[in-house]
């Protein structure tokens, strides 16, 4: 019997695609923080939230509008964009 090759490293398996899909997380994210915003314009005792759910509002708007923006330098090529963005396609 001989001793198990050292030079092949092992990998652990790929995430499936469902999973690296950062979309699903965004909408339900954005979905919540516009229903949180709701709630506070609509019912008068919670009025002390409107602040904050305008601003995670504006912070998720931000946010995803950096994401874009680095994942479209990325699909352009852009030489200092960030990589990994993408799911690798098999």
């Amino acid at each position: 019997m001989s001793p198990p090759d050292q030079s092949a490293e092992k990998r652990p398996p790929q995430l499936p695609a469902a999973l690296l899909d950062p979309r699903p997380v965004i909408g339900a994210g954005a979905l919540l923080w516009a229903l949180a915003a709701l709630v506070s314009f609509i019912i008068p005792a919670l009025e002390t939230w409107r602040p904050v759910t305008v601003a995670g509002l504006a912070v998720g708007v931000f946010g995803l509008s950096l994401f874009l923006w680095q994942r479209s330098a990325a699909r352009r090529g852009a030489r200092g964009a960030q990589t990994g963005l993408e799911p690798s396609q098999p």
